[in-house]
């Protein structure tokens, strides 16, 4: 077994450090997530606090960790009496972001269950993870269906796997803890609610800082065992402190003024429900007991806060998470009533300076870094603008745009029409378009192909039915064979690659218009945040199109290009589709099931080199839009022409595209026009013609 990192070597990083500290000694805080850069030992961390963790006392032979003095009366390994048992560490289990139903629930054989009455039951992680710790790496990418079963665990403190009638319930109750990386997506709202407290890491820019990192890593890395027995002092005195902690916590004392301070601070910040209350009192109440205290100061209110508020205060995927603390220390202050500190009290600020980790270890000193020797560095791309010397007549005798223009902020976002891929996909589980899931209404039967996980009961009784009296069935019972099963198989809704090809060109820069353009653009990501949609960003403008943003789960990021493009110059519409053609190719090469949908965001025109002697634009622009057509790519047009007479140039481009197009209007909900509209791939001309309607 491998060597863990000592949790103690950990370079600074206090706020992670002591968030994962205050969930050991008391698992009701609820759980930590932690959102940072790559390379900031979120990993490391979390992996080092099994080391500290306390034994838990277990039945022996019991696979689901019940305890001997109060063992589950409903235990699948049941019943047991209650007694002693063995004591072993406590563990840290860790869910794949690929990990199928099965690995997380359990698996209950349905062959044996239907032949022979046997509720054969394997366990699976949320059983390992009894009385332990769950750990999500990535936790932003777990697939939906996982995360609801994640939910329902931590809701209930138990887990339920259910197969055509037959059911298996065993008890679960962990800490969650989760790491992630804001760049790939972010959580839905749920399941950022469940976790108690939030930390942000990121590296440090000190060099000094840099320089013990990396010296600590090397040297671990040269000798795990080495490297951990000079920590081994440090860690022995942080794993006496929690239990010492945990013998205190019951003493600790929540007076009213602090409670009052809670639910200001609550208040004042608008949270939604009563959870973040719930958390920050408790989560008060162990810094208390961390720090050695038998009362709650306004200080762990204050630390309560800033670990417990910042991911409940979103209300879009676009808002960054964080609290303004001259805010809260107003608020605090207004409702502080009179201080909850005996007058015999200890030192306030207690043992391990008023709940922080110890400092200073061995090898020097520690900073904000971690114990990876990892950096990371984000790369803003800007665009350049290139205007021309001259005003370049577009189409329809109007100027193409002149030089460069500031970014204008983006309209309010609204509640957009659906639009879907049609026919049926197989790509990643979502909420846009048709596909066949592993959830959703069941639509047919099959053999299995592996192990059976969803039986289609009807199906089997009707395969199995014909061969009762050549099995020699006597009683009542129904005689299955392995052959006689069918698998269900389901539709639901699948998360499509979702790429935006915008028009920042001169045509698009009356100030305006590009607001509201903006903000139409803004309402399509905030849909693809909803439905699980991966996201990518072109722009085109001047003489080329630029990747603003890689195809990305983050769809925040697209949301941060988006407000800080600017606009100007001409319309090289072609430059646009070209870029989308290669960014699409080279994402089916990556991931062949999931489906694309292209957005195009333009008035139509297509301006260049023709005033010069080059190619014709329009014919340029024809031509890249027909390359989409014939791969039957899935597209629609958002028409951003305005004015009094409108040349439905966008509504020409959506027929070469083999697409659809709907102006700005018809793209909002409650707009009276149109209803759900699947967005048509090649269709043929018929279809074309279908694009084309007239202009308003």
């Amino acid at each position: 077994m491998s060597t863990p990192y000592p949790f103690t070597a950990i370079v600074g990083q206090d706020d992670l450090r002591l968030a994962l500290l205050l969930n050991a000694v008391s698992p009701a805080v609820g759980g930590v997530l932690v959102r940072g850069e790559k390379g900031t030992a979120k990993s490391t961390a979390v992996r080092a606090l099994s080391a500290l963790l306390p034994e838990v006392d277990v039945v022996v032979g019991c696979r689901f960790s019940c305890a001997p003095t109060a063992p589950d009366p409903a235990c699948p390994d049941g019943p047991h009496e209650a007694g002693s048992g063995t004591a072993r560490p406590a563990r840290v289990v860790e869910l794949p972001v690929g990990a199928a139903e099965d690995r997380l629930v359990g698996a209950l054989d349905i062959e044996r269950a239907l032949a022979e009455g046997v509720k054969a039951f394997e366990p699976g992680l949320l059983a390992d993870a009894h009385r332990g710790v769950l750990y999500v790496d990535e936790v932003n990418l777990l697939h939906d269906h996982l995360v609801d079963l994640l939910l329902d665990a931590a809701a209930m403190g138990a887990s339920y796997v259910e197969r055509e009638g037959v059911s298996v319930r065993h008890a679960s109750r962990f800490l969650l803890v989760g790491t992630m990386n804001p760049e790939e997506g972010e959580l839905r709202p749920q399941l950022l609610d469940r976790f108690g407290l939030t930390v942000e890491v990121a590296a440090s820019r000190e060099p000094d800082l840099r320089v013990e990192v990396v010296r600590r890593r090397l040297a671990y890395d040269d000798d795990p065992a080495g490297f951990a027995a000079r920590w081994a002092g440090e860690e022995n005195e942080l794993r006496a402190r929690i239990v010492a902690a945990r013998a205190l916590l019951p003493e600790v004392r929540l007076g009213d003024a602090a409670l009052r301070q809670i639910a200001a601070t609550c208040a004042a910040f608008e949270v939604d429900g009563m959870r973040a209350d719930i958390v920050m009192a408790r989560t008060a109440t162990t810094l208390a007991a961390w720090a050695g205290r038998t009362v709650v100061l306004a200080e762990d209110v204050r630390q309560a806060a800033l670990l417990a508020l910042p991911h409940r205060r979103r209300r879009n995927p676009f808002d960054a998470p964080g609290l303004d603390e001259d805010r809260l220390d107003d608020t605090l202050e207004e409702f502080g009533g009179e201080d909850d500190t005996p007058e015999d009290d200890p030192d306030p600020d207690g043992p391990g300076g008023g709940g922080q980790p110890p400092q200073d270890g061995p090898e020097g000193p520690q900073g904000p870094e971690d114990g990876s020797a990892e950096t990371a560095e984000t790369a803003e791309t800007a665009e350049t603008a290139e205007a021309p010397a001259q005003p370049e007549e577009g189409q329809g005798g109007r100027p193409a745009g002149g030089g460069e223009q500031a970014a204008v902020r983006a309209d309010e976002p609204f509640r957009t029409k659906t639009l879907s891929v049609p026919g049926l996909g197989e790509g990643a589980a979502g909420r846009r378009s048709r596909a066949r899931t592993d959830h959703g209404r069941t639509t047919g039967a099959r053999r299995p192909q592996g192990a059976l996980t969803k039986l289609h009961l009807a199906a089997t009784i009707r395969a199995a039915a014909p061969h009762q009296r050549a099995r020699g069935r006597s009683g009542r019972g129904l005689v299955v064979r392995r052959d006689d099963l069918r698998q269900a198989t389901r539709e639901g809704r699948e998360g499509n690659l979702v790429l935006f090809v915008v028009d920042a060109s001169g045509s698009m820069a009356a100030r305006q218009r590009m607001s509201a353009v903006k903000g139409a653009v803004l309402s399509l990501l905030l849909d693809a945040y909803q439905r699980r949609d991966k996201v990518g960003l072109i722009t085109f403008r001047g003489k080329d199109a630029t990747v603003a943003l890689p195809p990305t789960s983050s769809v925040d990021a697209a949301a941060v290009r988006l407000e800080t493009l600017p606009t100007g110059g001409r319309t090289p519409l072609s430059a646009g589709l070209l870029k989308a053609h290669d960014v699409l190719r080279v994402e089916r090469m990556r991931d062949p099931a999931r489906r694309p949908l292209l957005v195009v965001v333009t008035d139509g025109r297509a301006t260049g080199g023709q005033a010069t002697g080059g190619p014709d634009p329009v014919a340029l622009g024809t031509r890249a839009a027909r390359l989409h057509a014939a791969e039957g790519t899935a597209s629609v047009v958002v028409d951003c022409e305005s004015g009094p007479v409108r040349l439905g140039l966008a509504v020409a481009l959506a027929g070469q595209l083999g697409g659809t197009a709907v102006t700005l209007d018809e793209l909002r909900a409650d707009s009276i026009a149109g209803l759900v509209r699947d967005v048509q791939g090649t269709r043929g001309p018929q279809g074309a013609q279908g694009a084309h309607r007239k202009a308003a």
